[in-house]
């Protein structure tokens, strides 16, 4: 089982904006994770002050960069939260530098 995260942030004043957003993502969206061949057993995302962190766990990673690369469904969704995250073009995957269990 693989373990990969993300950062990225939300744009001032936007706080509000994504967390609702983040209440009630759409059907859509999920089903492209999770039809996906990834094994997605785990996505959650944490924030904090502007700052988020996502968490997913999965037999895959190669093919939920697949799905967030290119499909629909993710491209709906960027669009959607166009103005809301800032983007500033960076390789937001993090790197797994301790694991106890």
């Amino acid at each position: 089982m693989a373990r990969i995260a993300f950062h990225l942030q939300i744009a001032d004043g936007k706080r509000d904006e994504y967390r609702e957003a983040h209440e009630n993502v759409p059907d859509w969206l999920e089903e492209a994770y999770l039809d996906s061949d990834a094994g997605l057993e785990t996505y959650s995302v944490f924030e904090q002050d502007g700052h988020v962190f996502g968490f997913l766990e999965l037999e895959d990673p190669a093919a939920i960069e697949e799905v967030m690369d290119s499909s629909d469904a993710q491209a709906r969704w960027a669009e959607e939260m166009d103005g809301i995250t800032v983007d500033d073009d960076s390789d937001r995957w993090m790197d797994e530098v301790y694991r106890m269990i």
